[in-house]
């Protein structure tokens, strides 16, 4: 063999599952956010209950469904956004 050739220790590093457990992480983080327009609707609902939003509800929502990369119409947006705040008021 010359000096070039690569050892087996070479293909691996000090964590040959760092890949695996960076997958699970990912995917545990994933199982926390909330994924359908109904759960970022009702946790809007929920942190305005709690106080938690000063903001305009559409402003709001828009930008959860925008992090979430849900794409919806402006207008039913804030038609929605207007159920969410009918719902908190009543």
């Amino acid at each position: 063999m010359t000096e070039s050739a690569a050892t087996g220790d070479d293909y691996f590093t000090e964590n040959p599952h760092a890949d695996v457990e960076a997958e699970a992480a990912d995917a545990a983080a994933g199982a926390d956010s909330p994924s359908t327009v109904e759960d970022i609707a009702e946790e809007v609902r929920d942190e305005i209950r709690l106080g938690h939003v000063e903001d305009d509800v559409s402003h709001v929502l828009r930008e959860r469904l925008d992090g979430a990369g849900i794409s919806m119409r402006p207008e039913d947006v804030d038609s929605l956004a207007e159920d969410i705040e009918r719902d908190v008021s009543s």
